[in-house]
């Protein structure tokens, strides 16, 4: 099956005056007991961050959290003993697990893009982690760069505690990017710019493509485009 979600389908949301974001699935007052989560992926945030603002100091516990910087620079400090700067390239990725407090501000006269995944762990009572890595992600033309993952075949990733990847990919117009996968598996493309060919179900900005049962997925840019594809588990034994 494949489901298109189109740009007006988003929920928009401006939260006080220093966040504007874009819901994928049910999130804070937007609630569709129709499109709660996707798999594993329970959230999936398309934010803004007026300069000078933010998330100030809040608690997580048992997800993981997975933060994609596109533009600006984000300041994340938490109680356990971290305090970054992610830069656009960067990706950050944090466990909740048994409990975690912190904040993300956005303390530059720039605005912030990023994207935040929000994933069920397939573990409990973790102990709570953080990292931050350089992908260089949005160097990417033609190809798909893995962001984060839980599968260890995959090297120099940051890892995440679940059966799940999230990938950056740029094509260039008339070009095609193949992710081969399995049925048993679902596979979420959002598209960042430009537009695309998804098994031949087109896709514009800000549209989003959902598939399932799916052994080939041909993504062929109509115009130079950039996308996030996510990789999950469809079985819930296997988050």
């Amino acid at each position: 099956m494949i489901r298109l979600i189109t740009d007006s389908q988003r929920y928009e949301a401006q939260v006080g005056g220093g966040l504007r974001s874009h819901y994928l699935f049910s999130f804070a007052d937007y609630y569709d007991p129709e499109n709660m989560e996707f798999g594993p992926l329970r959230v999936f945030n398309d934010d803004y961050i007026s300069p000078r603002s933010g998330f100030p100091t809040h608690p997580h516990s048992e997800l993981e959290i997975v933060t994609i910087v596109l533009s600006g620079e984000l300041s994340h400090k938490d109680n356990i003993g971290n305090e970054t700067t992610a830069t656009p390239g960067q990706v950050q990725r944090m466990t909740a697990g048994t409990g975690i407090t912190h904040s993300e501000t956005n303390d530059t006269d720039e605005e912030i893009h990023l994207l935040q995944l929000w994933f069920l762990p397939n573990k409990r009572g973790l102990a709570p982690s953080y990292e931050v890595m350089d992908v260089g992600f949005l160097k990417a033309k033609n190809e798909l760069i893995p962001l984060v993952t839980g599968q260890k075949v995959l090297e120099d990733v940051a890892y995440i505690n679940s059966n799940s990847t999230v990938y950056y990919g740029s094509a260039t117009q008339g070009e095609e990017v193949i992710f081969r996968t399995f049925k048993l598996r679902r596979t979420l493309i959002y598209v960042l710019t430009g537009s695309v060919l998804v098994n031949n179900v087109e896709a514009d900005r800000h549209d989003q493509i959902r598939l399932d049962e799916q052994e080939v997925i041909a993504i062929k840019a109509t115009a130079d485009a950039t996308f996030i594809l996510v990789d999950v588990p469809a079985v819930e034994a296997n988050y």
